[in-house]
């Protein structure tokens, strides 16, 4: 039985499907959206090799698309076929048969899991978006099927997501799909239009009679029916065979408007001004070429690898949300699902299980949103916490203490795997910031040590920190530092900002039990090291609680 609700917006730190189970209510979701890992940058045969032997849980690490049948695995399909409904019980089973115990099954059970408690907790009004690529869309939609029922069905959108590149002997793979349901035919729909074709305007919007108006397009006036009680003259124009389409009133409102065109002889019909900047547009329909991804110098790009445009997910909660309807996003990675409900005053859960993403998002909302109120619920509060959170994984820990400086991850991409304790010479994040007229960046490395520390590390960091050509080093320590540690970072002396005119410790250590008091290291200013999202006004009145 889920918790009681909660009275704002929240991020949750976890694995969705325990949140989904412990915390949201049945029938309390307006509209989903969730962008699961697509197995994308995997190869489709990779996906079907059969994996054997007991092996335990791999952490799962940020944008870590890869998925393995284990004993994990294992758990949750034995759930689904023993507790399900029988229907997703028979399929899951089905599927098994088909495909056998490969990492594609895993990510299927996975999916299936999450998405038997999805359908639990959305409202007989509400729609789920699931957006994924060909790689595993025809199975999902199996899935959808069976959870939601195939008359729920509403679409399949197409979304190009990039342009064409060269891919040897195939088509290139541009496009994405985001499978549409419905819990119910009582759904939440608001038609969305955009702009219409410039050969459309050029073509049907041919008159104009410069009176500031615009261009217009002629519309028929006759009755599609017969309307014995339309026929009438007007003008001097005889009643068309059917009548017309309005009364007599409602035609001498358009004609003192200067809506009706009068042709210049009387055996021609008059026709309608339908002025172009009056009509909603053309009609959005399920291939979406008009929505940009987010490239390389979008000004939205935050740097996290499988980023959606606000733009899109601004399309979806217009249809299939109003103004105070909840939204969840049980992967919302770096946020713009959550961020484009904030936008257009939609209230909203998002939960990710990574502390990167989670960090990403709280500073994105910050950002884009100072006024904006939520709550984080999963993160460390107190030392006994963050110990806990260090011993359950190492890594979500270290991201976790990263974001309480505001640091970005080392090794590429945001959140890569890559580079740990190697090709980084130790050193876990990194703060960028500007403090001289030449523009040019300056780095501050950070570690994090949850284990035991010693004044050898601060050497180490001393080291690093000259090697690398760093202005600062900051030694995050979950542990009280000793009195040789001390000693070593103060030794390490200061480094003067040019801009700022001011002076700060080279060598910084600071213990998370400083960093949770509110304890802030000394450093030049900066915007978050994650690209500063553009600040966005919300639209219409503030919402004030999660569940009314």
């Amino acid at each position: 039985m889920a918790k009681s609700p909660f009275n704002q917006n929240t991020l949750f730190y976890g694995d969705n499907l325990d949140i989904l189970r412990e915390y949201i209510p049945d029938e309390s979701i307006d509209l989903i959206y969730l962008d699961p890992p697509f197995n994308s940058q995997r190869t489709y045969n990779v996906l079907f090799k059969y994996e054997s032997g007991e092996e335990s849980e791999a952490q799962i690490a940020a944008f870590d698309d890869t998925w393995h049948w284990n004993a994990a695995a294992e758990e949750t399909y034995h759930d689904l076929v023993t507790a399900a409904p029988d229907r997703v019980s028979q399929m899951i089973a089905a599927l098994r048969q088909f495909i056998g115990p490969s990492q594609m099954l895993a990510y299927l059970v996975m999916m299936a899991a999450r998405l038997v408690e999805l359908h639990r907790v959305l409202k007989p009004t509400g729609s789920l978006y699931l957006h994924c690529d060909p790689t595993a869309s025809h199975y999902l939609k199996i899935i959808l099927d069976t959870i939601f029922g195939p008359e729920q069905f509403i679409n399949e959108i197409v979304w190009k997501r990039t342009t064409t590149h060269s891919d040897a002997k195939r088509w290139s793979p541009v496009t994405d799909i985001i499978l549409f349901y419905s819990k119910t035919n009582n759904f939440t729909w608001n038609p969305q239009h955009t702009d219409h074709h410039a050969e459309y305007v050029t073509t049907k919007y041919r008159y104009n009679d410069n009176d500031g108006r615009g261009p217009y397009r002629l519309d028929n006036m006759t009755s599609p029916n017969p309307r014995p009680n339309l026929m009438y003259e007007w003008k001097g124009h005889a009643s068309p065979p059917k009548g017309w389409r309005y009364s007599k009133e409602t035609m001498l409102k358009l004609d003192q408007e200067g809506r009706i065109w009068y042709p210049s002889s009387k055996d021609k019909r008059i026709q309608l001004k339908r002025y172009l900047n009056e009509m909603p547009g053309r009609i959005v329909d399920n291939l979406w070429l008009d929505i940009n991804p987010i490239n390389s110098q979008a000004a939205e790009r935050l740097g996290y690898p499988t980023q959606k445009p606000l733009e899109l997910l601004e399309r979806i909660l217009q249809a299939s949300s109003n103004l105070g309807d909840i939204v969840i996003d049980p992967f919302c990675g770096c946020g713009t699902t959550v961020a484009a409900a904030q936008k257009l005053n939609r209230r909203w859960i998002g939960i990710d299980i990574t502390h990167l993403s989670i960090a990403l998002m709280k500073y994105r909302l910050k950002e884009m949103f100072p006024d904006a109120k939520f709550q984080i619920v999963g993160e460390p509060t107190s030392v006994q916490s963050a110990r806990q959170l260090a011993q359950d994984d190492r890594f979500q820990f270290e991201w976790w203490a990263l974001s309480l400086v505001k640091a970005r991850p080392s090794g590429g991409e945001q959140g890569s795997k890559q580079g740990k304790k190697g090709a980084d010479r130790g050193i876990d994040g990194v703060i960028t910031f500007i403090d001289d007229a030449s523009g040019k960046p300056k780095r501050i490395l950070v570690q994090v040590k949850s284990g035991k520390v010693s004044s050898s590390q601060i050497r180490d960091l001393v080291g690093t920190v000259k090697r690398e050509g760093a202005a600062m080093g900051f030694f995050i320590t979950l542990e009280a530092p000793t009195r040789d540690m001390t000693t070593e970072a103060v030794s390490a002396g200061f480094y003067q900002s040019p801009g700022w005119n001011q002076r700060f410790p080279t060598i910084q250590i600071l213990t998370i039990e400083e960093l949770l008091r509110g304890v802030v290291p000394q450093m030049p200013p900066t915007s978050m090291t994650f690209k500063q999202a553009q600040r966005v006004k919300e639209d219409g009145p503030q919402q004030k609680s999660l569940f009314d």
